[in-house]
């Protein structure tokens, strides 16, 4: 075994590797780059070295820089972790010609790997069935169109070198062809640094489900099961989950297998990842090999009892496989979703921000340094796998690179955690993931927790009614309209503020500070102004000897404080028991209570009034980015909903339209410029 490596990597995969790491008693090396100076993994890990700015190309994708620090702090290999420079052929090549081990495959395998075409005719050659499509090396638009006309509508345009949802684009007819093929190509020379794509046939509710494999350097290869991966949105992945729903065991013995063929046809070493597009029917097709750690590894995890990490680390250090196939078994269901800064209500645009309050579930958190790997509470069976008997009551586990306090940038991926659970069967997993869901809390940006749990607990996904297109087909259950708050989160809110104001007049030691409500001749009433984006609400709060009096609209309740202990209140309401947590953010009462997240925004009238922003003729950023096409003209007439230029934000595109039929007054970009968020991109009249 290796004594010290380095993680080519950050975030939650740096912290998770670093916890096997230390568990098996091997020191860690991070790199980082100035915009994660005090981030959690270089925290966690026993060295740490600056290898560049904040831009990813200047920093961890310096395979020279990360080389060069391996050899200086005396590391014997490095692990890439997944992203940057996990699937780099080069990077594997330029660390053993530098006497590293690099901890993946070798360079052959992820060449061989790496172009999605190239890798369809190998698959061909070893008998794995493929999607019907074009995977050749004719990049000619007319060629292109002529082959998409040919297979049928719909077909999906991928990067060849892509991977994560970027450079994907479905084509519902002929006429979109070349603008989405444009665009395609755009997204992939961007993100890949090559535009080469394949056009397959889109298949109708189709699952993605992917196999884990193994292989070491004696040509031994073994598969891990299944995960269903088919809950998705911008071709991402939401929700992951082992094993597969509806899957028999002769169908994932024949996945498996042809998993294991696709591993072996390469030369492959260590841990892989085939993906496979399947039909409603159980018909599958070999998509593309993920030559690295998949960020979903967590839940074969659970089902397996195994450590994968170490495994990696074990193989790379030229030990044979800890197990046999015939060794392995599945035991229970594990769910994993990916909770990230976004906002789903928006096109789950990514948001940036600061974590100033973050609550998470019970759980055992992987990216503790003095945590054992399978430390488990004391009602759940040892991950093991040996000597359990009986249910066990379920597991929450979390993995995250960020704490309360860390910003999200728009330099990285904005996952905030993975948070994985397990259960004896799927209905006690979704049990858990929706309680854990609901436990979570965090203040400072926009996040995709509320969605999560209405997807989890959603008709389709409860009862495994499960493809591709799921959150497209069900928007009316997973997006419904916002509803008014609540006379119990108003009045949390209320008496959050009321308390806090008490707080404050006993601090003063002043009379005229004094907030009791005290009238000589009267019961002091007051109006609390509160607004969210559904509605705004005037709370009249009457003060009594013992509480308060709340009034919204036609709804009142006699409310007193039971409780208060920091952000967490307890209150009574008409006698009923109210508890949530509250907390503020400038003149933003977030509010907690029920597995619900109420923002309100409070209108203090003691307060200066802030700047009416009247910016009807502007559209602006809606985050840091890049222009990469401008499509609308100075002077020129458009429709609404037009597509007037295009931002590349946080490895995506965003396309800015015209909010209403006018005109374009002035363009104050071009292509290549970088914007700040905000800022004003054209200057557009409404006809």
């Amino acid at each position: 075994m290796f004594t010290k490596i380095l993680i080519a990597n950050r975030g939650e995969i740096a912290c998770r590797v670093a916890a096997t790491a230390h568990r098996l008693g091997v020191k860690t090396v991070a790199v980082y780059s100035e915009a994660d100076a005090n981030a959690k993994h270089v925290a966690v890990c026993d060295e740490a070295v600056l290898i560049g700015p904040a831009p990813a190309k200047e920093s961890y994708l310096r395979a020279d820089k990360i080389i060069e620090v391996a050899l200086a702090t005396g590391a014997q290999a490095i692990h890439p972790g997944y992203g940057f420079l996990s699937e780099n052929e080069d990077f594997a090549e330029a660390c053993a010609k530098a006497g590293l081990v690099f901890i993946g495959p070798p360079a052959s395998a992820i060449r061989a790997m790496g172009s999605k075409s190239a890798a369809k005719a190998l698959m061909e050659k070893a008998g794995v069935p493929l999607v019907p499509g074009y995977h050749g090396d004719n990049q000619d638009a007319d060629f292109l169109h002529e082959q998409a006309d040919r297979i049928g509508y719909p077909v999906l345009l991928k990067a060849s070198a892509g991977g994560g949802g970027k450079g994907m684009r479905i084509v519902e007819n002929s006429a979109h062809f070349k603008a989405a093929l444009e665009s395609c190509k755009r997204e992939a020379i961007n993100s890949f640094g090559d535009d080469k794509v394949l056009v397959e046939k889109y298949l109708t509710r189709p699952r993605h489900i992917e196999i884990q494999v193994f292989a070491d350097g004696t040509g031994d290869c073994v598969y891990l099961f299944e995960r269903d991966c088919s809950v998705q949105r911008r071709h991402q992945k939401v929700l992951e989950e082992a094993p597969a729903p509806g899957m028999t065991e002769e169908r994932r013995r024949a996945m498996g297998e042809a998993a294991v063929a696709a591993a072996k046809a390469v030369g492959y070493v260590g841990a892989g990842t085939v993906e496979f597009i399947a039909n409603q029917d159980g018909t599958f097709y070999f998509m593309e090999m993920n030559t690295r750690l998949q960020v979903e590894h967590p839940v074969t995890e659970m089902i397996t009892g195994l450590d994968l990490v170490e495994w990696q680390l074990r193989v790379a250090a030229g030990e044979p496989l800890p197990k046999r196939q015939h060794e392995l078994t599945i035991r229970g269901h594990a769910l994993e979703a990916r909770i990230y800064a976004e906002n789903p209500e928006k096109g789950f645009l990514p948001s940036i921000g600061t974590l100033k309050h973050m609550r998470v579930p019970a759980a055992v958190e992987f990216g503790a340094t003095n945590l054992p790997l399978r430390r488990a509470p004391p009602s759940r069976p040892s991950l093991k796998g040996e000597g359990e008997s009986g249910a066990a009551s379920g597991y929450v586990r979390i993995d995250s690179g960020v704490r309360e306090g860390d910003a999200i940038s728009p330099f990285y991926d904005p996952m905030i955690a993975k948070l994985i659970v397990w259960g004896s069967d799927r209905s006690e997993a979704l049990a858990h993931m929706a309680q854990a869901l609901s436990e979570y809390q965090i203040v400072g940006l926009a996040t995709n927790v509320a969605f999560l749990k209405r997807l989890v607990e959603s008709t389709p996904f409860a009862n495994a009614d499960l493809d591709t297109g799921l959150i497209e087909r069900h928007q009316g259950e997973l997006f419904p309209p916002l509803q008014p708050a609540p006379l119990p989160v108003l009045a949390l809110a209320a008496a959050s503020l009321l308390t806090s104001e008490q707080t404050a007049g006993a601090a003063a030691n002043d009379p005229w500070a004094n907030t009791s409500g005290w009238r000589m001749n009267a019961t002091l009433v007051r109006q609390l102004d509160f607004a969210d984006e559904s509605a705004a609400y005037a709370l009249s709060v009457g003060y009594r000897d013992t509480g308060w009096t709340v009034r919204a609209g036609d709804e009142s309740a006699a409310m007193t404080l039971v409780e208060r202990n920091g952000q967490h209140l307890v209150i009574k309401l008409n006698g009923a028991t109210v508890r949530g947590t509250v907390v503020r953010d400038a003149d933003a009462f977030h509010v907690f209570t029920g597995g619900a997240h109420v923002a309100l925004n409070y209108n203090d009238p003691l307060a200066h009034a802030g700047e009416a922003e009247a910016e009807g003729g502007r559209l602006t950023a809606p985050m840091p980015g890049k222009i990469v096409a401008v499509l609308a003209e100075k002077g020129k007439t458009v429709e609404k909903g037009a597509p007037l230029l295009i931002m590349e934000a946080m490895k995506m595109e965003h396309t800015i339209a015209a909010p209403a039929t006018g005109t374009v007054e002035d363009l104050l970009y071009a292509v290549g410029d970088q914007v700040a968020e905000g800022a004003q991109l054209l200057a557009f009249k409404a006809a």
